[in-house]
């Protein structure tokens, strides 16, 4: 009997951890590691999008990130700027649609108009939703949900908050991937991994391949989701 194909996750969210360590081992700039995780990046989006993952959420550059090197800092903003210019059309011609999710308040102006341009041009994308998370940070998004709720005189519930969230144009992430070998979360949506299953990859991020997607997934296939209920509730809700 043919095994069966996995089960692919709906929504994967991803700590692309280890650019900085992968050139150093290579005796190169940090900076020559974040630019092999573009292309790290480009395979994985056409990985996903080749496996019917609709929902790709990535985590670019936190809000701790600006206390990095100053070099290093500027860098990443030029590195966004070339990959802007040169994968938004990209994008576009691959039917996804581009998010970027973050604080944009301290950005400066060019770079907000930046991202809201590459956005638009994506619009009306319908194959695959990319999140890129930029100047991000799960406490923040928190506070900002709470925030507006209470700006709107709502009630602060789950529900409220969860529409408030920066993430809730897409449903919660079914699988959390982080490579590089540690083990934490580091301040990535707090609120919307709740429940979904983590994986951790020991592969640096410019290492990380389709081939290492696809170990991601079989783990993930081989989860038990209960969200909080027994094995055999769910055998019981299976069987109809």
């Amino acid at each position: 009997m043919a095994k069966a194909a996995p089960s692919i996750p709906h929504h994967i969210a991803i700590v692309m951890d280890g650019n900085g360590r992968w050139a150093k081992r290579r005796l190169m700039p940090r900076i020559a590691g974040h630019r092999q995780g573009v292309e790290s990046l480009r395979r994985c989006i056409r990985a996903c999008v080749e496996r019917g993952v609709a929902v790709l959420t990535v985590f670019a550059f936190s809000s701790e990130n600006w206390n990095r090197p100053e070099d290093e800092v500027s860098g990443l903003m030029e590195l966004l700027g070339k990959a802007l210019a040169r994968e938004v059309p990209e994008l576009q011609k691959g039917g996804i649609r581009l998010h970027f999710v973050g604080d944009r308040q301290g950005l400066s102006e060019g770079m907000r108009q930046g991202l809201a341009q590459a956005e638009a041009q994506t619009a009306d994308n319908r194959r695959m939703v990319l999140n890129v998370c930029f100047n991000y940070g799960g406490r923040w998004d928190i506070a900002q949900a709470a925030a507006r709720v209470a700006a709107r005189g709502e009630p602060i519930t789950e529900a409220a908050l969860d529409r408030a969230m920066a993430l809730a144009h897409v449903p919660d992430p079914d699988l959390l991937i982080r490579t590089g070998g540690e083990q934490r979360i580091s301040n990535f949506l707090l609120w919307q991994c709740a429940y979904s299953e983590l994986y951790f990859s020991h592969r640096l991020w410019p290492d990380f391949d389709a081939a290492a997607l696809d170990e991601a997934i079989a783990a993930f296939d081989a989860r038990e989701r209960r969200f909080g209920q027994t094995s055999e509730q769910l055998a019981r809700q299976a069987a109809g």
